[in-house]
């Protein structure tokens, strides 16, 4: 594979949402530094996400827009606002979609015409590739992060391999210092999920919790996740609720500790984001969404998946057995990486 070398000073990256795929995508901002420290890069997301990148030392400004907003009131006003915000950003030499959508393929090409993303083999939605001036192939079944690393790649000219991937820098700040205990391994579990087949029982946390006899500390992002965390804590002497954290404080709080445990979920990318060795549970999913190292490792589930065709009543994440978590914990916890 051959890159070739651009003139870039301006950088906009699109990537609305969700809160994993921004984290997987943010990888990339330490790569674009090495090869263009000069270049300002830019960020735009959706306004729920954006507090998560606003004290991103490699990002010169984060622009957020509200389109659940938009797409719930119907205002045209509202449209015209928004259409008209993304005109004023600037002028960029580049301007790289990460989500490949119908949407964030407009939302990009609103900021200019130097739009670079997914070709229409490549993306969720093929529509989004005829906003594009160039693309890149790479298929969907490949893993996430390299997928955005490629995209990243090919447009700006210069290689990013595993090894870079490997050994890569935390991916976020740490903003908050927390005290935890020492006396004990400290671990958290992340138990929600964006669908309910995705979440590995509370019953199951239960046992894992009871079998490890560590200090678990339960994060939780809604009330009906805070009651399943309160059910855990109550059935597990080991097992303790987090405190409500801010996107900012969670980063804060996850890189603190010795080991994450969850469902595949954004706060679960945290870990393998700053480099904290954890476990993801995935049932109607598979590795694809992780990049798996020596610490950071994925336990499937026995059900089959097709990666263009989810199925969200695959439920099989149940069928992982507590044991095998909490061994693959052990070892992790035992080789302190």
């Amino acid at each position: 594979m051959s890159f070739m070398k651009r003139d870039i000073n301006t950088i906009a990256i699109v990537r609305l949402s969700a809160l994993g795929d921004i984290v997987n995508t943010a990888l990339v901002l330490q790569f674009i530094h090495q090869h263009y420290p000069n270049a300002k890069i830019e960020w735009v997301t959706e306004a729920l996400f954006a507090p998560l990148l606003q004290n991103h030392p490699l990002i010169s400004k984060v622009h957020s827009i509200n389109l659940k907003k938009l797409k719930k009131e119907k205002k045209l006003s509202l449209l015209k606002e928004t259409i008209s915000h993304l005109r004023s950003l600037g002028n960029f030499d580049i301007i790289m979609d990460m989500q490949g959508l119908l949407k964030s393929a407009i939302v990009a090409r609103l900021l200019g015409k130097n739009t670079h993303g997914f070709d229409k083999n490549s993306s969720r939605e093929a529509l989004s590739s005829l906003f594009y001036k160039t693309n890149s192939f790479v298929p969907y079944e490949e893993n996430i992060v390299k997928r955005n690393c490629f995209l990243v790649s090919d447009a700006l000219g210069f290689e990013i391999n595993d090894a870079m991937i490997l050994n890569k820098k935390p991916i976020f700040p740490i903003t908050n210092q927390y005290n935890f205990s020492k006396d004990k391994k400290n671990i958290a579990f992340v138990i929600g999920a964006s669908w309910e087949s995705k979440k590995y029982p509370k019953e199951l946390v239960t046992k894992v919790c009871n079998e490890l006899r560590e200090n678990c500390f339960l994060i939780w992002g809604n009330e009906a996740e805070r009651e399943e965390a309160a059910f855990i804590a109550e059935h597990s002497a080991f097992a303790s609720l987090a405190p409500k954290l801010s996107l900012d404080a969670l980063v804060s709080y996850i890189s603190q500790m010795d080991l994450l445990i969850g469902n595949d979920t954004g706060p679960t990318h945290m870990a393998w984001a700053q480099n904290v060795p954890s476990i993801t549970l995935l049932g109607p999913t598979t590795s694809r969404m992780i990049y798996e190292t020596p610490k950071n490792i994925g336990i499937k589930s026995p059900s089959k998946v097709n990666i263009l065709k989810i199925d969200k009543n695959d439920f099989s994440i149940k069928e992982i057995a507590p044991l095998t978590i909490v061994q693959k914990a052990k070892e992790l916890l035992k080789n302190g990486i």
